[in-house]
């Protein structure tokens, strides 16, 4: 798989706390990448530096073989780099449509005036949900949908900017189990489109199923990097634990 992005001995300190240790770290192009470990394991941090919130203090960093210093989180977006938070910062009050679009909005003139131009957004936002194969309409209000159809939400914006790298915070956390087959299905679907999609995640039941590779991190290191087939849960349990020092 060609690589997209190449991490090397990168090393994050917050005064005398290092939170990333010598992490190195390839992101190939159309895969899923489970990444795992306990609480303030330096998932975070990691997931933060790749989407430009942080700047390593070593090491470097590099997209399509180009070195980057990405000075934030919309400069990572112009590199193709989107992330789904947990919270999905989307609004409630507005359709499916307008969260796509939201601050992207598309504008037409009407005399000397320009105004949002719905039927253009309603329209690519229909054939992004369509590629997804979801059942979110444009029109939908998103106070009235599940938790599966906002996460199909937050998604459609990441294709809107026409991404290649798209990291997703604990998508299946408090959702019922029909709305998480949804969202894996739609995790899928970007694999499918070429897409490379890490997913950041305590649920090891998601990991395998939709995995190709699994990092754990514990304590600000990397502890294991390798396909999901060469692994096992009980594996990863005992390397987020500390039980297996390293695989």
């Amino acid at each position: 798989m060609p690589v997209l992005a190449r991490l090397e001995h990168i090393v994050k300190d917050f005064g005398a706390v290092r939170a990333l240790d010598n992490v190195s770290l390839d992101i190939n192009e159309g895969e899923v990448l489970g990444l795992m470990g306990d609480n303030g394991a330096g998932k975070s941090t990691l997931v933060k530096t790749i989407a430009g919130n942080f700047q390593p203090t070593s090491g470097t960093y590099a997209l399509e073989g180009k070195p980057v210093l990405l000075s934030g989180p919309a400069d990572a977006r112009r590199h193709g780099i989107e992330v789904v938070y947990q919270d999905l910062a989307i609004c409630d009050n507005l359709t499916a449509s307008a969260n796509v679009f939201l601050g992207r909005e598309i504008m037409r003139k009407l005399g000397p005036l320009k105004v949002l131009d719905h039927k253009s957004m309603n329209t690519r936002s229909a054939e992004i949900f369509r590629e997804l194969k979801s059942e979110t309409r444009p029109a939908d209000l998103v106070m009235r949908m599940s938790g599966g159809q906002r996460q199909a939400v937050a998604i459609a914006r990441t294709r809107l900017a026409k991404s290649k790298i798209v990291l997703m915070d604990e998508p299946t956390a408090a959702i019922s189990v029909r709305q998480v087959a949804e969202v894996l299905a739609l995790i899928l679907r970007m694999k499918e489109q070429g897409l490379s999609v890490i997913l950041i995640s305590h649920r090891m039941p998601d990991v395998f199923e939709v995995c190709d590779r699994v990092v754990v991190m514990r304590r600000g290191r990397k502890v294991a990097d390798k396909p999901i087939a060469q692994s096992s849960p009980e594996e990863v349990t005992g390397l987020i634990t500390g039980a297996i020092q390293t695989a």
